[in-house]
């Protein structure tokens, strides 16, 4: 029975979208592969292919940071299911991956049978984990997180690259001409980036947005 006809790769490694799209292959016979290689072209793949059945998305790729994508893609696109598969293999990362929204959490040390029954799993409308995860104690979203992964979801998809970058310590010039836009028009959008997340400047945004770092001892740090 095929399951699906349409899943997005996204992940900026070229060998890892390989072996995914080999997975992938080997699970669902017809199956259509769309790849994309950061967070822009993730975007850009949804708007143009609506009817994605899937997102294998890795946590870690150009215009991310952290959980932010994942939950940036979710909000846009609440009925495409996402399933992260990412190196981050710590057990807080794969539960806070499903609290953000994900239908999945595959680690990419897994061998590709693990993989395509982890895809076919989800396309049948049903969750995966690695199974020694649930024998682990829960490690819940904390609720300023899930104020703040509300917000993130509300950003425009151009708002949210400005946030991206001023996470990365970009003044409003240098985001201006990277996007290629006025300075004017980079600042309405901190003005409107700063309305949503509910802070009153940019630094209050940047540390906003690292509630959502994938860090697991990021309370050991603080």
């Amino acid at each position: 029975m095929q399951l699906a006809s349409k899943i997005i790769i996204a992940d900026d490694h070229p060998l890892f979208r390989a072996a995914l799209r080999q997975a992938v292959s080997q699970a669902i016979e017809g199956v259509e592969i769309v790849e994309a290689d950061s967070l822009e072209a993730v975007q850009e793949a949804v708007v143009v292919h609506g009817d994605a059945d899937l997102v294998l998305l890795d946590l870690h790729m150009p215009g991310t940071n952290g959980f932010t994508g994942l939950v940036f893609l979710r909000g846009q696109n609440p009925g495409i299911p996402v399933v992260v598969v990412s190196g981050s293999e710590e057990v807080s990362v794969m539960k806070r991956s499903m609290d953000f929204g994900a239908s999945g959490f595959i680690p990419k040390s897994a061998p590709l049978e693990t993989i395509s029954e982890a895809i076919v799993t989800v396309l049948e409308g049903e969750e995966w984990l690695p199974r020694e995860i649930n024998e682990q104690p829960e490690q819940d979203v904390t609720e300023d997180e899930r104020k703040f992964a509300v917000a993130l979801a509300s950003l425009t998809p151009q708002q949210f690259r400005v946030l991206t970058m001023l996470t990365e310590g970009l003044l409003n010039k240098q985001i201006a001409y990277e996007l290629n836009v006025s300075e004017a028009t980079i600042k309405a959008h901190v003005t409107a980036i700063l309305r949503k997340l509910g802070v009153h400047s940019r630094t209050q945004a940047v540390i906003a947005a690292q509630h959502l770092s994938v860090d697991p001892a990021r309370t050991e740090m603080e």
